[in-house]
């Protein structure tokens, strides 16, 4: 079995560990008083919106006020729902939910009403706090689950038996000037199930995931300890906050720096939102960074800037050899693009393009690669501030441990996890948990290996791996990652299907990006550019053992069925291939 040679890579040996939320807020109240926790735009239809912002003390008391209200309406131990787009209400209410002494069950914005509601009803849950726009859904579930006590509208709305969040901080803060005192008195288990998270179903029901306090505490230390955020960084939440990365790496990580936070108004308005708030750090995941560095260098290809840019870098390169940096000075006119103040790039959840690594870094932005499971509170590796390998996903935290379950040949094998932020189980189902938890270590169901200098590598979901007749396994994911470096691709699925009753053959669908193609190869029709992405493919074939070589193809402009985090649909995507 291929166990990590356990060598502490800490980075910053300064960190403050906490344990739970209440900590947090209490060491963000004490050294971060007057910093901007948010920022966002009033109204953001509007073509000159106001912005509000609100301090680490606004946000100490909105929660303690929100908090008090909760217990006094005899509520604590109970389950919270919170469904709605990111805001600084959704965070004000997670924040009230868990240091009162209850469970929050954030859920994904995106999902139709019918899955919605099986979700609350399996959640048990007591209280529901939502976006304007589900007020129908809430008030329809509130009678259909006798559970369902309390409906909490996260703007201003005027309907019967529904509290807005404003008033919950009204009716709280009157509370506690009448000398309330409950919230005070509540004693947090930091080791109890604190945080219900519900993972993307495919032919099975979702499963709920259970943290504790412990579990996510754990892990934003950890994190600390290999990657440094500053009190005046600005971070963009973009990816939904009900997802456990967005959730820990920008909404509480960032908390635990005391950096100010923005709203970003959608994908469509990224580029802008960076600008507007100076963003310097961004979260993200590969196919947004993929896309927003190509039109990067179709612009400065536009311009006729390609060679300059070239010769430009091989010099910025050249000093920082001997440490001398100029890249914010010969790339400004690029990185006033991003609002000229990006600095570092967190990111995860799929493979990145190493050219695209090394092309936001020669531009003087710093990528950071990590790797983590909804289970694992979320990260388990991640790439630190003076150690990366383009192409991994970093190095374990130091907290936790990885092992290499059953290896073949080449050190591939299932990627095993134990330590702190590891889930408690799931919710309601033993079967499964048991099944993940094996010996205190939890099966990711990922394959992956790890190198001499204990860099993980993931090759792909063990779920996804095609097992063709003659034994041999391929990791789709591997193929598609030199796919998508063919110039106007998009993305590809790379799937299997029998040949005749003795061989399998690997198929490719192609998404690509008419446009850029166009630019490249001249007007052709499509028959015509799928000749030419056919020698694309076959260069990439003879790089490849002969049970991986892709025999067919197929090319399409609409875009792969993803996820809120971008995550490719795979279950979904190979019901509809030939």
């Amino acid at each position: 079995m291929n166990v990590m040679k356990k060598e502490s890579r800490v980075v910053y040996k300064d960190v403050q560990k906490i344990k739970n939320y209440r900590e947090l807020l209490k060491r963000a109240e004490k050294n971060y008083a007057k910093n901007v926790a948010y920022k966002y735009k009033k109204d953001p239809t509007k073509k000159e919106p106001e912005y509000v912002e609100k301090t680490y003390e606004d946000v100490c008391k909105n929660v303690k006020a929100v908090g008090t209200k909760l217990l006094d309406m005899k509520l604590e131990k109970k389950t919270a729902i919170i469904i709605g787009r990111n805001s600084y209400a959704w965070c004000v209410s997670y924040l009230a939910v868990t240091t009162s002494n209850m469970i929050v069950a954030p859920i994904d914005v995106a999902l139709p009403e019918n899955e919605i509601e099986t979700l609350v009803k399996r959640s048990g849950a007591q209280i529901i706090i939502f976006d304007k726009k589900f007020t129908s859904l809430a008030k329809e579930l509130k009678k259909a689950n006798k559970n369902i006590s309390t409906l909490i509208c996260m703007q201003p709305i005027k309907e019967k038996g529904v509290y807005t969040f404003e008033e919950m901080i009204k009716k709280g803060e009157k509370l506690l000037e009448e000398g309330n005192d409950k919230y005070e008195k509540v004693k947090i288990d930091e080791t109890k199930m604190s945080i219900m998270l519900f993972t993307s179903g495919t032919t099975n029901l979702p499963k709920i995931v259970m943290l504790s306090q412990k579990n996510i505490c754990s892990n934003v230390t950890a994190i600390a300890q290999y990657v440094r955020l500053y009190q005046d960084d600005t971070l963009l939440s973009f990816l939904p906050m009900h997802h456990t990365f967005e959730s820990t790496i920008t909404f509480l990580f960032g908390f635990y720096h005391g950096s100010t936070v923005a709203f970003s108004d959608g994908l469509r308005y990224i580029q802008k939102n960076l600008q507007e708030y100076q963003i310097s750090v961004f979260v993200a995941v590969p196919i947004v960074l993929e896309t927003m560095y190509k039109k990067i260098i179709k612009a400065i290809d536009e311009q006729g800037k390609t060679k300059l840019i070239n010769t430009v870098t091989k010099i910025s390169n050249a000093l920082l050899k001997i440490h001398i940096d100029l890249r914010k000075v010969f790339f400004k006119q690029v990185l006033d693009q991003f609002g000229g103040k990006l600095r570092v790039v967190l990111y995860g959840a799929a493979p990145m393009n190493k050219e695209t690594i090394i092309g936001y870094n020669n531009l003087g932005i710093d990528l950071i690669q990590g790797y983590g499971l909804t289970e694992t509170s979320p990260v388990v590796t991640a790439e630190t501030d003076k150690e990366k390998m383009p192409g991994s996903v970093g190095l374990v935290l130091d907290n936790l441990k990885v092992k290499i379950e059953k290896p073949d040949k080449e050190g591939v094998g299932e990627i095993l996890v134990k330590g702190p932020s590891v889930m408690l189980g799931y919710y309601e189902n033993e079967e499964e948990t048991k099944k993940a938890m094996k010996g205190g270590w939890f099966h990711t169901g990922d394959y992956g290996y790890l190198d001499e200098k204990d860099f993980l590598y993931v090759t792909g979901r063990k779920k996804d791996i095609i097992v063709l007749k003659n034994g041999k396994n391929v990791y789709p994911q591997e193929i598609e990652f030199l796919i998508n470096k063919i110039p106007g691709v998009i993305e590809s699925l790379v799937y299997q299907r029998d040949k005749d009753s003795t061989d399998t053959m690997l198929c490719a669908k192609i998404v690509y990006d008419k446009e850029m193609l166009k630019q490249l190869e001249g007007e052709k029709t499509e028959e015509e550019y799928k000749e030419e992405m056919w020698k694309k493919i076959k260069e990439i074939n003879q790089t490849l053992p002969i049970y991986k070589k892709i025999k067919k193809i197929t090319l399409t402009t609409k875009e792969l069925a993803k996820t809120t985090t971008q995550k490719v649909k795979r279950y979904e995507e190979l019901k509809k291939v030939d």
